[in-house]
């Protein structure tokens, strides 16, 4: 079990787990792709390092951790759970255990789509090898805005979900048995579960609905957060209303600059680390 589970491996992240590292703590950080900053083109407003370029930065950044000895895993979060004291993290399928969390995946600019809140949970989900069980042999439709979609499609196929992969354009390594629509998803349709998505000018059928984008909103990948605006509310500590739960960085709102990212990530880090110390002294 880790101390604590880092969703997110930009500058708040890894800012977060360096502290955690020095302070005697063993993190994970789990990174499910690119961040913005190491698009970048230029960088002249974070201190100490001008004229640097996004990606540049981010180097620095990750060598600073790898040589603190910081572990850092390549995979997406579909979803955190409570459960008995501490946390069950599912990074791409794999359930992984922590004391604490704490979510730093950027910004959440991911609006949402009719239907997907209202049935999150009754036929939607964001993780096929999370849910994916729950729709053998039955319809499915992937909505693949994700690097690793055209695998997860494959694993619903593998274990006998009929699925039908919507995208902008074919992806490469999509299975025959897979059936492919060009385009966009528009809208889940349902009644008390879900009945069907509207894509391509037209209706199609399916129990499941799995919309795989690179990040997902931050109160779905842990229900009950609490969020406003699309930012996670967080305290001058970093703590969010779940206890054991932290936030830095982007997701938590305005200002999105690095200088604050690392701030918090480091405020997170020692809130974090106050309340392992206290946890542990109540055992």
């Amino acid at each position: 079990m880790y101390d604590c589970i880092i969703a997110g491996g930009g500058p708040a992240g890894l800012s977060a787990a360096v502290t955690l590292v020095q302070r005697g703590k063993a993190p994970l950080v789990v990174t499910g792709g690119e961040t913005l900053l190491r698009r970048a083109e230029r960088v002249d407003n974070y201190l100490g390092m001008p004229g640097m370029t996004g990606a540049e930065m981010m180097d620095a950044f990750a060598r600073h951790a790898e040589a603190l000895g910081v572990e850092v895993r390549a995979a997406r979060v579909g979803n955190v759970m409570p459960f008995d004291g501490a946390f069950m993290v599912n990074a791409d399928g794999d359930i992984l255990e922590a004391k604490s969390v704490l979510l730093a995946t950027g910004a959440a600019r991911v609006k949402p789509i009719p239907g997907e809140a209202e049935y999150l949970g009754r036929g939607v989900s964001y993780c096929a090898t999370c849910d994916g069980m729950l729709y053998r042999g039955r319809d499915v439709v992937v909505w693949g805005l994700a690097p690793d979609a055209p695998h997860e499609a494959a694993f619903l196929a593998g274990i006998g979900c009929r699925v039908t992969y919507i995208a902008a354009k074919q992806p490469d390594g999509l299975p025959d048995s897979v059936r492919f629509v060009p385009g966009r998803l528009q809208a889940v349709r349902g009644a008390d579960m879900v009945t069907g998505v509207e894509a391509a000018g037209g209706v199609i059928g399916a129990d499941g609905v799995f919309i795989l984008r690179q990040s997902a909103p931050p109160d779905a990948i842990l229900p009950g957060l609490a969020c406003e605006n699309g930012a996670v509310t967080v305290d001058r500590a970093c703590r969010t209303n779940i206890p054991g739960v932290f936030a830095a960085g982007d997701l938590t709102g305005a200002p999105l600059q690095i200088s604050k990212a690392v701030g918090e990530g480091l405020v997170a880090a020692l809130s974090i680390v106050e309340y392992l110390d206290n946890k542990q002294q109540n055992v």
